[in-house]
């Protein structure tokens, strides 16, 4: 059932980033979108005299090292047009507009959700997102295999936005369309999930929890999953952990009454397995307060980089999966409150690098640090439209309408964006990559001490 939106409902989100201020809401006509975008909105972004910036959380280093391999080249138009086949849609932003030309549909509404959160970057920043164009891909697999543009005859590779990246790829990470909602699980904008979890956390106390490591999902989506559902307790073996497997066609049926996200913040110790490449259930699952396990992640997406093991999370090998995973248990068990502080740890990464301020800040930087790259003027195709609000969410009905008003910016920030930091140096990168390759290694040997 979609609750009833309103206006402190609407306030609740947007006041995270924003002092109440003058508010302008989705200007319908008789619920049907404008023949134009209305020109309703500032243009301009404007600061309060006493407003000051904050310091970017450390993962926005990695937006340099992402855009690097166009660092000393530029990017050209043949570039990007060479991503154009792997692309869904290809975005242009001219004077603070944003127009589209889509090339595939996209699974779900993963290309509706990722839009709408474009646009409300431009309504929060308004008229500080310069000039672009770029290529987007909405798919789960990673696209610019580097492998393909490598030795001295190779062409630069085409700059391509994508949800995650690895170490293979030159894919560029944006955030994921789940931050403005999910409409096909009932997963609501992040701001409100986000919420609803830390109220989750409160449901059961930690030391009150279920002692067992704690994994739900679909188990058909990737092989590492399917491993993972060995590792379920049986008349053989109990490899302190507990898998439940999940049919979303049946659980729709049951208006996903059984896979609320805050309900399931009642282990001590919960499992990130990833789906096709990363999963989107990341953010969520370490948000619980619990000691979340790592499955030897092979992608990343934007913020997970400069997550550190053993102070926010717990490295599982692929390899003796079970029983790495009784041992992380069996350790948990016999030192609560080191395995509480990892879970702390995890959660207070998401709480305070994680809010939607910093989610658009993350988009600004890597939107203006990429436009700087452009070797050539921006300008909207021939079959390109241009998006607005209005456009997107007017004609809509139910839960989608309700998730894109719900995580709609309603006002320009009086808050600067934060202050980006430096990037890495070849070696503080080096040192950075060692010392989580070392604690990895740590934890494979077995030799965790109880101090961490």
């Amino acid at each position: 059932m979609v609750s009833k939106i309103t206006s402190t409902t609407i306030l609740k989100t947007i006041i995270v980033f924003n002092k109440q201020q003058v508010q302008f809401p989705l200007h319908c006509t008789n619920g049907t979108p404008a023949a134009t975008c209305p020109a309703y909105y500032p243009t301009k972004f404007e600061l309060d005299d006493a407003s000051s910036t904050t310091s970017c959380p450390d993962y926005f280093r990695w937006i340099h090292e992402d855009l690097k391999p166009w660092e000393s080249t530029g990017i050209t138009r043949d570039m990007v047009e060479g991503a154009k086949n792997m692309s869904h849609f290809r975005l242009v932003v001219v004077n603070g507009k944003a127009y589209i030309e889509k090339y595939s549909k996209s699974f779900q509404t993963r290309d509706v959700f990722t839009i709408w959160g474009i646009l409300q970057l431009l309504r929060l920043y308004p008229g500080k997102i310069p000039d672009l164009e770029l290529m987007f891909s909405c798919g789960d697999k990673t696209m610019v295999n580097k492998r393909t543009f490598q030795g001295p005859q190779a062409m630069s590779p085409p700059p391509l936005f994508h949800y995650c990246g690895d170490e293979n790829s030159y894919d560029i990470v944006f955030p994921d369309w789940t931050f403005w909602g999910w409409a096909e699980l009932s997963i609501r904008p992040w701001e409100t999930t986000l919420q609803n979890l830390q109220e989750g956390n409160k449901i059961v106390k930690w030391e009150d929890r279920i002692p067992y490591a704690f994994w739900k999902g679909n188990p058909a989506v990737s092989i590492i999953r399917k491993e993972l559902s060995k590792c379920n307790t049986s008349d053989e073996h109990d490899w302190n952990a507990r898998i439940y497997g999940v049919q979303w066609k049946q659980e729709k049926v049951k208006k996903f009454q059984d896979t609320k996200l805050e309900d399931q913040c009642t282990y001590k110790y919960k499992i990130y397995a990833e789906g096709a490449t990363w999963s989107v259930s990341e953010k969520y699952i370490i948000a619980c307060d619990s000691m979340t396990m790592f499955i030897e992640p092979r992608y990343y997406d934007f913020f997970t980089r400069s997550m550190v093991p053993l102070q926010h999370y717990w490295p599982i090998s692929v390899k003796n999966m079970c029983e790495e995973i009784k041992y992380a248990v069996d350790w948990g068990n016999a030192n609560l409150d080191s395995a509480q502080a990892i879970g702390k740890g995890g959660t207070d990464y998401i709480i305070d690098n994680l809010k939607m301020k910093f989610v658009y800040d993350y988009m600004f930087h890597l939107l203006n640090s990429y436009a700087k790259l452009l070797r050539f003027k921006p300008t909207i195709p021939e079959g390109a439209v241009e998006f607005c609000p209005e456009s997107m969410a007017c004609n809509l009905r139910g839960q989608r309408k309700h998730y894109l008003v719900e995580s709609m910016v309603m006002s320009p920030s009086n808050i600067p964006p934060c202050s980006m930091p430096p990037p890495y140096t070849t070696e503080t990168l080096k040192e950075f990559l060692q010392k989580k390759e070392n604690i990895i290694k740590q934890v494979k040997t077995r030799a965790v001490k109880k101090e961490q």
